[in-house]
């Protein structure tokens, strides 16, 4: 079927607000996150107002208020403020020094600005994991590694893969260093101290770990789920990741350590390298993130209503699988232009316990998502829930394929 604009597919087990309770949550972003967290606040009957800068971002549609701004616009921000209770945000990009302005005035932001701060670049979430003891790839900074005389200093070898500290998402801002030709020529293109250097690592499954704590402290953690990239792009999830028990549990220790070591209160996600070395952390989302989605159909509280719920101090929902499994894909652009893939996206409303989420954005792009549909399993074993799994990928491929290609995207979290 397909999803109505803001339809949400939730079983919510703690009660919606009365309406005399009901506080006006601010959301600094207007894209398909901003969008689908309006669908929930909307079932919650708890009133959302949007800064964004463009009137027909997908937000826009469901939100009850519109404050129409560039995200940085800090004198757009006050004015939601004003018009709101609390402020959370879309995605972690956001200008932490000027908010804190806000912040002294008294403006409540869910997570804390400074719960963010060590998670709004890569090299301050490296920076926060080794502090902490949680085993991430062995790193350093470009400008340290680029001092070093050939061959590498001991314990590196090619290949090694780049990341920019600030910015990257969806594979952006990553370069793959096969060998010290390519290292010199990162070196001359970029700034080393904003570029860090990690050990290529060699994984059997990436994985991703969804989990919230609320503004008493509670923590809950999602089934994991596996997650599937397509030119460092992600191409499909399944729920829930079929791993040993023990990998699971300390996906679930690292999630409640990290949000207790810095107090934050929210949805958050962490995604996994899992192979021969064990479980180590790729990336940290302090936010709703696309391994999420699934929970929309899947999950007895959506991944959505959860932040709706937490940002208006709301008892938090159950976290639990009410199917045995489900694949969410992402439908990335496969061609440019404005084409709104109509009949593609009948096509997979068509197929068999599927649901069509469908972000309406104003143009496509290869490899830009432009929504997502999820179909829900049956298999309650693990092996042939996945063999289900890539059966039901192969229908919708055979409907949306692959992009061949995949281009810069505007900047914004897709």
């Amino acid at each position: 079927m397909v999803q109505p604009p803001g339809a949400q597919s939730v079983t919510d087990l703690a009660p919606a607000p009365s309406s005399a309770d009901r506080p006006t949550l601010g959301v600094v972003g207007g894209g398909q996150l901003a969008w689908m967290l309006a669908a929930a606040a909307r079932d919650l009957q708890l009133p959302l107002i949007v800064q964004t800068p463009g009137g027909d971002d997908p937000a826009t549609a469901l939100a009850t208020g519109v404050v129409q701004a560039p995200i940085a616009d800090l004198q757009a921000t006050r004015e939601l403020a004003s018009r709101c209770s609390v402020i959370t945000f879309e995605n972690e990009w956001v200008d932490l020094e000027g908010l804190a302005e806000l912040a002294r005035d008294g403006v409540t932001f869910i997570p804390s600005l400074a719960a963010l701060a060590p998670l709004v670049d890569k090299l301050g979430q490296r920076q926060l994991l080794q502090r902490l003891g949680i085993p991430c790839p062995h790193w350093t900074l470009l400008s340290d590694l680029g001092k070093a005389p050939s061959p590498l200093p001991p314990g590196w070898s090619f290949p090694l893969m780049a990341k920019a500290a600030t910015g990257g998402y969806d594979g952006k801002g990553t370069r793959l260093l096969r060998h010290r030709t390519d290292l010199e020529q990162l070196l001359a293109e970029v700034d080393p101290q904003q570029w860090m250097v990690e050990a290529f690592v060699d994984f059997e499954l990436e994985l991703s770990q969804l989990v919230c704590r609320d503004q008493q402290g509670r923590v809950l953690c999602y089934p994991i789920v596996q997650t599937h990239q397509h030119r460092q792009v992600c191409d499909w999830v399944l729920a829930p990741g079929a791993v040993p028990h023990a990998v699971q549990a300390f996906a679930r220790n690292t999630a409640v350590s990290l949000l207790t070591a810095i107090d934050y209160v929210g949805v958050l996600s962490i995604e996994f390298f899992y192979g021969a070395d064990g479980l180590q952390v790729n990336e940290i989302a302090p936010r709703t993130h696309n391994s999420g989605h699934v929970t929309i159909e899947a999950s007895h509280t959506s991944q959505f209503s959860q932040q709706a719920r937490i940002v208006a101090g709301l008892p938090m929902g159950e976290v639990g699988l009410k199917v045995p499994g489900a694949l969410m894909v992402n439908l990335l652009g496969f061609e440019d232009g404005e084409s709104a893939y109509a009949i593609q996206r009948q096509q997979l409303a068509a197929l068999p316990a599927a649901s069509v989420h469908w972000y309406g954005k104003q143009a496509s792009s290869p490899g830009r998502k432009l929504g997502h549909v999820t179909l829900l399993l049956s298999a309650a074993e693990a092996g042939a829930r996945r063999k289900e799994a890539m059966e039901r990928l192969a229908e919708v491929r055979a409907i949306w394929p692959l992009p061949e290609t995949v281009k810069s995207a505007p900047t914004a979290v897709e």
